[in-house]
């Protein structure tokens, strides 16, 4: 088994927040029971996978949850307890910091305060926020900032702004077009090369995007947005995580579509359990799916040059 891979999308529910949730009545995120999470059973099934590092973010419902004001307080102390777990454990976290949007200031004063004061590895976005998607003229300074701090953002889905179907849990279809849907409108809206600095990871493979991107594309056209060879481009410049997609149906269209050094792994630990997660490991790790180079740049070589820090902890030593 690999025993360096750099785990791009774990998840952490610090037990303020998951308290938070409860007092609300939210038990349920994407169709999913909030699982309970501790730094152990992180670390545990860490070892099952040989993951070295992780870095942790909040997944959906994230923190603003109607009130601009009760939202900057929870993301500080979301961003706060999980700083200190990455302190705990240098050698085994990092994290992505949680913002406020759709209130733009708190958002720019939050990552302000996660990045360079709490050192977050950058910035976790929603895919929409109460059903304004990434790539909203509204958020372009909030896009200003995290270019200038030359920022990572890993883009989670959530909650499609529209009715659930009874029977269809949010996490088997709805994540995938709402990642699709804010991948579209980032580059709709010429995100992308507006602030070039910023690095975008993309959850679950893309969502629909590298099997749909030709289509996608064209679309640009009808809309009258974008030259449709340009989008393409942008879309393969996204990066992109393997979290429930090492599939040998799902992981062939993802690097034949990725831009080279663009495909990092995850696991989505612990709302994807672990039987999951060692379903999709076996496929990586097989010999009859990948070559052992393209496995390696998949496991931590990618995430080394896009985060030298992680990158350097492991080579400090083996996880412990």
């Amino acid at each position: 088994m690999n025993e360096e891979r750099i785990d791009v999308h774990q998840h952490v529910l610090p037990p303020e927040y998951a308290a938070w949730l409860t007092k609300k009545g939210i038990g349920v995120a994407g169709g999913i029971d909030l699982p309970e999470w501790s730094a152990d059973a992180a670390l545990e099934v860490m070892r099952d996978f040989g993951i070295s590092r992780a870095i942790l973010s909040v997944s959906t419902p994230g923190v603003h949850l109607g009130d601009d004001a009760e939202a900057r307080i929870m993301a500080r102390v979301v961003n706060d307890y999980t700083a200190q777990v990455v302190r705990d454990r240098p050698d085994r976290f990092g994290f992505f910091a949680t913002l406020t949007l759709p209130d733009v200031d708190g958002a720019i004063a939050e990552a302000e305060h996660a990045l360079t004061t709490l050192g977050a590895d950058g910035v976790v976005l929603i895919a929409n926020s109460r059903g304004r998607y990434l790539g909203d003229p509204a958020f372009d300074p909030l896009m200003a900032d995290l270019d200038r701090h030359r920022a990572v953002v890993f883009v989670h889905p959530g909650e499609l702004p529209g009715p659930d179907v009874d029977g269809i849990p949010s996490f088997a279809m709805d994540f995938l077009l709402d990642t699709t849907r804010a991948a579209f409108n980032l580059v709709k809206n010429d995100v992308p090369r507006r602030f070039p600095n910023i690095s975008f990871i993309l959850a679950h493979a893309g969502g629909f995007l590298p099997y749909a991107s030709h289509r996608i594309s064209l679309a640009m056209v009808a809309t009258g947005a974008r030259d449709p060879f340009e989008a393409l481009q942008d879309f393969a410049g996204f990066y992109y995580d393997t979290a429930l997609s090492a599939s040998p149906a799902a992981l062939p269209s993802l690097l034949n579509f990725a831009a080279p050094g663009h495909v990092l792994y995850g696991s989505d630990w612990p709302f994807a359990p672990a039987a999951a997660g060692a379903y999709f490991n076996s496929h990586l790790d097989s010999t009859a799916t990948l070559d052992d180079a393209t496995r390696a740049e998949i496991n931590h070589l990618n995430a080394d040059t896009l985060f030298p820090r992680l990158g350097a902890e492991v080579d400090a030593g083996k996880p412990g």
